[in-house]
């Protein structure tokens, strides 16, 4: 039963029903709190709790699910590629955007840990938190952090992101699909480009821009603030 219970069959029908069956309820209810990934997330968890399967089994089993974040995060360069018209005229801006999204993402993180107590291992966990999740973990990683916490951290912006940006850009009145998916790609990363998707074609493109710019930014942007700090 165990050895059934463990193998690649199972779990990845586990993962995918358990997706689908949340995204079924998130869609009929219509409630933030019953976001797919968040619900999906903790029924998961009972269900290895109640079955004894191990982590290590399920993420063996859930490797092909891990595989293919590559070729949908790259997939989403074709989606980009169609709207290249609509960069035409908004280089500039769509940089310097990002630039200063990442530059205000870093250092509220530092101020406000620094505001709390918190020491440097956990500045240095939070810092990449609105990165894409392999390079938040990198750049974790590499500061002196904890990559396993920020992973954590990362889903969790992210789940926020993506139930209260739209919100959140509807009562600031923005009306640009640029600017839209600028901001659920800059702060939500992969699961805010998923709503960026779902609210149009451009809004989508321009967040999967956003994932990638802000994880170059970001590496680039935490090592030299850091240095900066300590000059200073």
């Amino acid at each position: 039963m165990n050895n059934l219970l463990e193998s690649q069959v199972f779990i990845l029908t586990l993962v995918i029903g358990t997706y689908l069956a949340a995204s079924l309820l998130y869609r009929k209810t219509k409630l933030g709190i019953l976001h797919p990934l968040l619900t999906s997330i903790l029924v998961i968890i009972a269900i290895l709790k109640v079955t004894g399967i191990q982590y290590e089994s399920f993420k063996e089993g859930s490797k092909l699910i891990e595989f293919m974040l590559g070729p949908t995060v790259v997939a989403l360069g074709y989606v980009l590629f169609e709207q290249m018209k609509n960069l035409k005229g908004n280089v500039i801006s769509i940089l310097t955007s990002l630039f200063i999204g990442a530059i205000t993402g870093i250092v509220s993180v530092i101020g406000i840990c620094k505001l709390m107590g918190a020491n440097d291992i956990l500045i240095a966990t939070l810092q990449p938190k609105s990165v894409t999740t392999p390079i938040a973990m990198e750049i974790a990683e590499k500061s002196g952090g904890i990559p396993s916490l920020t992973a954590v951290i990362v889903v969790a912006v992210g789940i926020f992101g993506s139930m209260a940006g739209p919100m959140i850009l509807r009562v600031l009145g923005i009306e640009s699909r640029i600017a839209k998916g600028l901001a659920l790609g800059a702060s939500s990363h992969g699961i805010g480009t998923s709503v960026a998707i779902q609210i149009g074609a451009i809004e989508g493109a321009i967040s999967g821009l956003a994932i990638g710019l802000m994880g170059i930014m970001t590496a680039l942007l935490v090592p030299a603030i850091k240095l900066l700090l300590a000059l200073f």
